[in-house]
């Protein structure tokens, strides 16, 4: 098999003439975890130095000093993560108790950038340097002086303190944790890799507009590879002082990377990626591959495909590791992938874009690029969210490209011909656009944001989608006829899980099934409980779950799985032998015990229904009353709102059941190649 690429600047598809090399404006950001040779080479203080940002030291501090919010606009690589809350640090701006808190859009991304930074700065991981993340808290109220959170997490800061009045410089691109909340910080802040804009980010930013107004003495720094500095330059001046804001670029790139594309569509991106990658094996030198797939499913049939050609590899052929990376992993199995490989094994990193931004794996000098992305998408008009792979935006393209050129020169390989990149968009639409705003209207009114009109959106969410928000929270009583939060609205902005989910565990008070709905809520917020693999382990395994399997549905069914975990003893062996991942339900347990403290909080009593399910299951639709659905003769199902057809999901325990009400009450949609 030969790698069928064109690549731009030859004369065409096929030809024998010299190709020129083409460079993404992405290259080397800050360096990877340290491994021993990396000590022996160089000290860490030489390679800080070594990196783009090094040489604007002094400009950027004069202008963090000068200037209330600057937009620091600089190629991947460069070192804007890892080294700009460094030199905050160095300059005092963490002195007298104060915080830097720097926000990531991922968890993965929060909890490798502390690491290495901790690694830098000489501490261990929790003390001067931390890191919060949604049920995870790695940092000390006393030490910690560099945190980095993700941006809802900080937002959700907010709710304790408005003015973030502890923090002294806000850097945006971090993720912080349900527990940080009570932490101290800084007086600034760094958002970070803005171009991936969440509704937090959105929601973040003009926060911490109207903050600014409040306490002239904060600094927020606004970070990206690929951002739109205009936009935000405006956004950031607009009804205040032309003198509020700046942009600082940083010059530099450390390597370039070639472009190769194919040169026709193909039909089945995730076999494409597996043979690509087997090649890239056989044919160049050394360096390991990272794979941008959509989800998890493709990831693992990727895997699958990777691991019938490792049988076929030649003796002297560099022997493959496989990896897995998406966001199901618990943070200990994501961290993996940062692991250096073996001597005479070359990594194969299969990920959802969650490795596209923020995250240095040390190595990385081949990527291939699926060309799409899994986003969610919310219809206002039926209430419902779904899960749609989409074509990625030339900015994702080119952030991709930029992790084949972080650590050396590298090749990224597109699996969609050039005339198909130069038709993608230019970025994805923020999320704001396209996501259910209840909870984030909950959130804002929770602070005092009562009149949306006049909070001063970056990119405003379309009226239908407030609109239901607001109708939806009215008939769940958490705001009044005049759109002032109820006392039931309070408490439930305060719970760090989404409506629905708290919505149950305050309505668990009237069907005196608090103890149940606290396990249920705690095991729908972690991923892939049980362990189903293909082929005969995978009957083996299913015939395990079912021991679990209530008729009722999967709500219950992960309730069984939990009690009986709890029942034997925790132990990561019975795990094993009935299907399910000690990790995940290690974590459900610590969930669980965090959730508790805010029924705790707010009296709620944590009653045991006393096996009687019907009481449970109408608890659960008083959660997820929205999501109902009936079922017809054919065998789908009709959504209550909008008569959408749907399908149950194959690893649902309904999927080969039919259901003795004809009614459904489902968590979750997602769509593929049919909505289920």
């Amino acid at each position: 098999m030969s790698l069928n690429f064109w690549k731009p600047g030859a004369t065409g598809p096929g030809s024998n003439l010299d190709r020129d090399s083409q460079t993404e404006e992405n290259v080397l950001t800050s360096a990877p975890f340290y491994s021993s040779s990396s000590y022996s080479l160089q000290s860490i203080q030489a390679q800080r130095e070594h990196l783009p940002i090094f040489k604007h030291r002094d400009k950027l501090l004069y202008s963090i000093e000068k200037y209330g919010v600057n937009i620091v606009v600089g190629q991947t690589g460069c070192g804007k993560t890892t080294q700009l809350p460094q030199f905050l640090r160095e300059a005092g701006w963490a002195s007298d108790g104060r915080v830097i808190a720097c926000t990531q859009p991922r968890r993965v991304a929060a909890t490798s950038v502390a690491a290495r930074v901790a690694t830098e700065v000489g501490t261990t991981l929790g003390a001067e340097v931390g890191y919060t993340i949604r049920f995870e808290d790695v940092s000390s109220k006393e030490e910690t002086r560099i945190l980095y959170l993700t941006d809802g997490m900080l937002f959700r800061e907010t709710l304790v303190d408005p003015l973030l009045s502890r923090y002294s410089v806000i850097m945006a691109s971090s993720s912080i944790s349900l527990s940080s909340c009570v932490h101290q910080y800084s007086n600034s802040f760094k958002v970070d890799e803005a171009h991936e804009r969440s509704v937090y980010t959105d929601l973040l930013l003009g926060v911490l507009k109207k903050i600014r107004r409040k306490r002239p003495t904060l600094r927020i720094i606004v970070s990206s590879a690929t951002l739109d500095a205009s936009t935000f330059l405006e956004y950031f001046t607009s009804a205040m002082s032309p003198e509020e804001a700046a942009v600082v670029s940083l010059e530099g790139r450390m390597y370039p990377v070639e472009v190769a594309y194919l040169c026709e569509p193909t039909p089945d991106y995730v076999g494409k990626a597996a043979e690509v990658a087997w090649n890239i094996n056989l044919q160049q030198g050394p360096g390991d591959i990272l794979v941008f797939l959509t989800g998890r499913e493709d990831i693992e049939r990727c895997l699958e495909e990777l691991s019938e050609f490792i049988p076929l590899s030649p003796p002297h052929v560099t022997r493959l590791a496989p990896l897995a990376l998406h966001a199901g992993l618990t943070t200990d199995e994501q961290l993996q992938v940062f692991v250096p490989a073996e001597i005479g094994t070359r990594k194969v990193i299969v990920s959802t874009n969650i490795a596209e931004a923020s995250v240095t794996i040390e190595g990385i000098k081949f990527v291939i690029d699926c060309g799409f992305v899994k986003i969610r998408i919310y219809n206002p008009t039926t209430a419902l969210a779904s899960l749609a792979t989409v074509p990625i935006s030339v900015a994702s393209a080119t952030q991709r490209a930029g992790r084949a050129g972080r650590t050396s020169p590298g090749i990224c390989y597109r699996l969609y011909p050039l005339s198909l990149f130069n038709s993608l968009p230019s970025v994805t639409p923020p999320e704001i656009t396209r996501t259910d705003m209840t909870t984030a209207i909950l959130q804002l009114k929770s602070i005092g944001i009562d009149d949306l009109m006049k909070f001063e959106w970056l990119t405003a969410p379309p009226a239908e989608s407030v609109l239901r928000a607001f109708e939806g929270l009215f008939a769940a009583a958490m705001i009044d006829d005049r759109g002032h939060l109820s006392v039931v609205g309070e408490q439930v902005a305060e719970c760090p899980v989404e409506v629905g989910i708290a919505r149950m565990l305050f309505q668990s008070k009237e069907f005196q099934c608090g103890e149940e709905i606290l396990t249920i809520a705690a095991m729908t917020t972690v991923q892939d409980v049980f362990i189903i693999p293909d082929g005969a382990p995978g009957a083996l395994a299913e015939l395990q779950r079912r021991k679990f399997t209530a008729e009722e549905g999967d709500h219950l069914t992960l309730l069984n799985a939990f009690n009986a975990f709890s029942r034997y003893g925790r132990s990561s062996t019975w795990c094993k032998a009935h299907a399910l991942s000690f990790r995940a339900m290690s974590r459900a347990v610590s969930i669980r015990s965090q959730l508790k403290k805010y029924m705790q909080r707010f009296k709620l009593p944590l009653d045991s229904c006393e096996g009687d399910a019907k009481r449970l299951r109408r608890c659960l639709v008083s959660g997820y009353w929205r999501n109902g659905a009936r079922w017809v003769a054919d065998g789908t199902y009709r959504s209550v709102r909008g008569d959408k057809i749907l399908h149950v999901h194959p690893t649902s325990v309904l999927f080969t059941r039919k259901p003795r009400s004809g009614w459904v009450v489902f968590h979750e949609m997602e769509e593929t190649k049919k909505t289920q």
